[in-house]
């Protein structure tokens, strides 16, 4: 997965397009962080770090990766072999504490880096944020007591371009501040590429609980967000929904349009956790039960699911989790939906899961 050129007295970085002796001044002025060259079959692609022993730790893809030290310097590098069309979050980890590459201005979150590979295709509406970014949040926050799932959370709301169909956006955390979601979207919509929409970002208390094929989320959504939501003043279509959800949340967002399709019609699906089963989360090899897990039962017993518009995406490289992923598929299709499949330059991982979240839901509102 990765590899360390032995120190000599030629820098390793020189195909890189790095001058000058590696730990000075004059080195670090010009340095930057990640870059790849060409490799069979993908890239090999440098990563650097000033200060003290590292190591790499990404998102997805690769195991913590530990760094090598240029000489007697301050210069600490690792050389990791990626794949063609690969988009990856990764960070640092100095004593156990994550932090950002302060040589990457693409950002997620103040301790995530992005790298992509040269031929990663561009997401256009995503912009380049370094550690030190404050994201913008929702003027709107409502604060949502649930009795059906106990607890009280904060939802936030934002309309975009003047509002319309609500996007439900799962682990809306994470599109709060890891990822720029409200400037993505107002992006989008400017563009003309995605009609007006107003944003809920629902955060997850328990993710697990909350995101299994389990109908207490969903009635709460049913009978307690979205009046609340249709209540708060902001203009919001709740009639036309559109759930967005990505790995237990893509998972939950289906499961809905199943079990609610009065509810639930149009849904974007990305990297969905279709090996779910009760206890597989548990297991030794979660991955490793009956294909399309509980998902796949409910899609066999015929449900009637032609009124649904769902768009499906998972990472080119998450080969474990396709036929999980392509069973789903199949058998959403077979049971009336109208599909939409393609695959991403990523593995398990938001960042490349950013893209296809406004396209897909641009084609879920039809």
């Amino acid at each position: 997965m990765f590899m360390r050129l032995a120190a000599d007295a030629t820098s390793p970085f020189t195909p890189f397009g790095l001058a000058g002796e590696p730990g000075t001044d004059a080195f670090w002025a010009t340095a930057r962080s990640p870059l790849s060259v060409p490799a069979d079959d993908g890239w090999t692609t440098l990563f650097l770090w000033r200060g003290s022993p590292t190591d790499l730790d990404f998102e997805s893809w690769s195991g913590p990766v530990p760094l090598l030290r240029w000489k007697d310097t301050d210069c600490w590098y690792a050389e990791v072999a990626l794949p063609a069309r690969l988009r990856v979050t990764y960070r640092f980890l100095v004593d156990g504490e994550p932090r950002a590459d302060p040589l990457n201005p693409a950002g997620a979150g103040g301790d995530r880096s992005i790298a992509a590979t040269p031929d990663a295709p561009p997401q256009p509406h995503w912009p380049a944020l370094g550690p030190d970014a404050v994201l913008p949040l929702p003027e709107t926050r409502l604060r949502w007591s649930s009795e059906r799932l106990g607890g009280r959370r904060t939802v936030r709301v934002q309309p975009v371009g003047g509002g319309g169909p609500v996007v439900l956006l799962l682990d809306g955390d994470d599109w709060l501040y890891l990822h720029p979601a409200m400037t993505a979207f107002a992006s989008a919509v400017a563009a003309g590429e995605l009609e007006p929409v107003t944003l809920v970002f629902l955060p997850a208390k328990d993710r697990s609980a909350e995101f299994g094929c389990r109908p207490g989320l969903w009635e709460a959504v049913r009978d307690e967000l979205l009046p609340l939501v249709a209540g708060s003043g902001v203009p919001a279509d709740v009639g036309r929904l559109v759930v967005a959800g990505q790995s237990l949340g893509g998972l939950s967002a289906l499961y809905a349009a199943v079990t609610f399709p009065e509810l639930v019609s149009r849904v974007a699906c990305q990297s969905g956790s279709f090996w779910w089963a009760p206890g597989a989360e548990e297991a030794a090899d979660p991955l490793g039960g009956p294909v399309g897990g509980t998902i796949a039962g409910l899609l066999r017993e015929g449900p009637d699911l032609s009124g649904l518009r769902c768009a499906f995406d998972v990472g080119e490289h998450e080969t474990r989790m396709l036929p999980h992923c392509e069973l789903a598929e199949s058998l959403t299709e077979r049971a009336g939906a109208t599909v939409r499949i393609s695959r991403s330059a990523s593995d398990h991982d938001r960042a490349g899961w950013r893209h296809a979240l406004l396209r897909d839901v641009a084609w879920a509102l039809g």
